[in-house]
């Protein structure tokens, strides 16, 4: 009997454990389990790791990236040490806002071919802190070098007409990834011993490999006002916005003609992100540089004119230049201006629940030094009825319309 009991216990545990010792999945876990092993089975037996890549680039292009992943990850689960797989997959993940599942991907890319592809150490580098993103960065930097040396050899070795149109790496990309060092000291190492050093050692770096890299220009200027060098870093920022905001303002006076000439566009004119132009304008502020700002804000504004901070620093660029005119009229016109588009921040902050204290405070300051809201409220009313109100205004005007047609027939 007891031996009995013995074999019915035994029996008991291997019926609700596997032979790992770890507990049996549910039917229901069985069956989902069962088919993506066979749709993975079948994936690989119809199509190729490059059909599937083929799709996945298709999709990339009509920014279906949650299938594109999907095609990805087929092709990986066929190869998974396939490099330009996993560099694909890390991509579309970061695309996805997925942070952990593409750091997951990249570190194993980097595992597999720590000296080749500098691409998944710029992606570490932007999602981590400090010292540890700097490290990354300053591999990706090292395999870009390389990978420069490289093609210098072998277009040395194959002559002239074997070299690529475009090589796979940049004197561009070496400046860029230098700029994301710069900032970093600029920033969060700002309090470390040596950072000043160290920020202007990459800076110039940067502009070593690109000298017309607008981001790399302009750091160089914010470098030199933070030692309060103002002159020379005036210098740097004018040849840093001049070498896009030219381009910026052809495409918007002539949106087609830019299309045309996009291709023909040499890489120094490529236009900064919105973010970075904000920064700028900033910047421009602070040299004083007023009618180089105004024309930076306002593309700001035709792009986008629900961004708070952009019409706080017009408004505040028009209130620093009171003091700086001296006749009656011109003074009024520049307060008006002041007056106009701090209220506009005001109204926006409020709209889209802003937390930026400090700037709500300054706005609210400078509103009482230049007379309060009344005056602007009256001004929006002269310039006729708001934009939000035009749908409205249409519908009943065309109701309207459609009345007095009917009474002429």
């Amino acid at each position: 009997m007891g031996g009995q009991a013995k074999k019915k216990s035994k029996s008991k545990r291997r019926d609700s454990r596997g032979a790992s010792g770890h507990a049996l999945m549910s039917p229901q876990e069985r069956v989902k389990a069962k088919m993506q092993d066979k749709a993975k089975k079948k994936t690989a037996e119809k199509y190729t790791v490059g059909q599937l890549l083929e799709k996945t680039e298709e999709c990339m292009d009509n920014f279906d990236f949650p299938m594109a992943k999907m095609f990805c990850q087929r092709a990986l689960d066929i190869e998974p040490t396939n490099l330009s797989v996993l560099d694909m997959l890390g991509n579309i993940c970061a695309e996805l806002g997925d942070v952990d599942k593409a750091k997951q991907v990249f570190l194993k890319a980097v595992e597999l071919s720590p000296d080749e592809g500098h691409s998944k150490y710029m992606y570490l580098g932007q999602i981590h802190t400090g010292m540890e993103a700097v490290q990354y960065f300053s591999k990706g930097i090292e395999v870009m070098l390389n990978g420069i040396d490289k093609q210098a050899q072998e277009g040395s070795d194959m002559g002239a007409a074997a070299m690529p149109l475009e090589p796979s790496v940049t004197a561009k990309d070496v400046s860029v990834a230098f700029c994301s060092i710069a900032e970093i000291f600029f920033t969060d190492l700002c309090m470390e011993e040596g950072s000043a050093e160290k920020c202007k050692e990459a800076i110039e770096k940067a502009l070593h490999y690109d000298q017309h890299n607008p981001e790399a220009l302009q750091l160089m200027a914010s470098y030199l006002f933070s030692i309060e060098n103002v002159t020379d870093g005036r210098d740097y920022l004018i040849k840093s916005v001049s070498s896009w905001l030219p381009s910026l303002q052809k495409e918007e006076e002539s949106p087609a003609s830019a299309e045309q000439d996009e291709e023909e566009e040499p890489p120094q004119n490529s236009i900064p992100p919105y973010e970075s132009r904000i920064t700028t304008a900033k910047l421009l502020i602070e040299a004083e540089e007023f009618e180089m700002a105004t024309e930076v804000l306002e593309g700001l504004l035709e792009e986008d004119d629900e961004v708070v901070q952009v019409w706080y620093l017009l408004g505040w660029l028009f209130y620093l230049q009171l003091d700086k005119l001296g006749t009656t009229e011109d003074t009024e016109s520049l307060r008006k201006s002041a007056r106009t588009y701090l209220i506009k921040a005001k109204k926006l902050y409020v709209k889209l629940r802003c937390e930026d204290p400090p700037m709500l405070e300054h706005t609210e300051q400078l509103l009482g030094e230049l007379g309060g809201e009344l005056v602007a409220d009256d001004d929006d009313d002269e310039a006729g009825p708001s934009i939000d109100d035009i749908g409205d205004d249409f519908i009943q005007s065309s109701e309207d319309e459609e009345e007095d047609e009917a009474m002429e027939h």
